[in-house]
């Protein structure tokens, strides 16, 4: 019984974690977003990490859009005045110049709900290509590399071999053990 309270719970778990986390580049309503630059300043640093969460913005809020005209770029700045139908006005805290869009409720993918500092600089290097083809390159060499086992076997004796005799009839190993010396004693 407690077991499957552990497994309900855990699925549960899981669940409100995807929901909560669901892309919404992926129809979902979070959107990470990690700070380039020094427009935001000092609210947010280059490196930092911004969740954002779909919802209704305001003035003073500070949101993360896409402006239409821009390839899919993402800005994240403060919502300064205007709204959502007719598009808001933006800026970000260090500039002293309003942004050339004005976006509208549509062009915002969400409100900022979360700031943890540095962590974007750590993920933009766990994201980065080069870090995983570097990770590739070493699993293929960790998983081509020669086995110990198989080194070991190439430089062991065959144990199918006859022994080797000498020609008093005694072997190599009963020399060795004519030359031990007792123990508690001398020769």
């Amino acid at each position: 019984m407690r077991g499957t309270v552990a497994n309900v719970a855990l699925v549960a778990f899981l669940l409100g974690a995807v929901w909560a986390l669901w892309p919404s580049n992926l129809g979902g309503c979070t959107t990470l977003t990690i700070v380039s630059g020094h427009s935001m300043e000092p609210t947010y640093y280059t490196g930092d990490l911004v969740v954002s969460r779909c919802g209704e913005a305001g003035v003073g809020d500070v949101v993360v859009y896409r402006p239409a005209r821009e390839n899919g770029g993402r800005v994240i700045h403060r919502v300064v005045g205007g709204d959502a139908e007719t598009g808001w006005r933006m800026k970000g805290d260090n500039n002293d110049f309003t942004d050339p869009w004005t976006p509208t409720a549509d062009e915002v993918l969400g409100v900022a709900r979360l700031h943890v500092p540095h962590l974007g600089a750590v993920a933009a290097i766990l994201l980065a290509p080069l870090t995983w083809m570097s990770v590739l390159v070493l699993a293929a060499a960790v998983l081509m590399w020669p086995s110990r086992r198989a080194t070991a076997g190439d430089d062991a004796p065959d144990e199918t071999a006859p022994d080797e005799t000498s020609t008093d009839g005694t072997s190599p190993d009963d020399a060795v053990l004519d030359d031990a010396v007792p123990v508690g004693g001398t020769r």
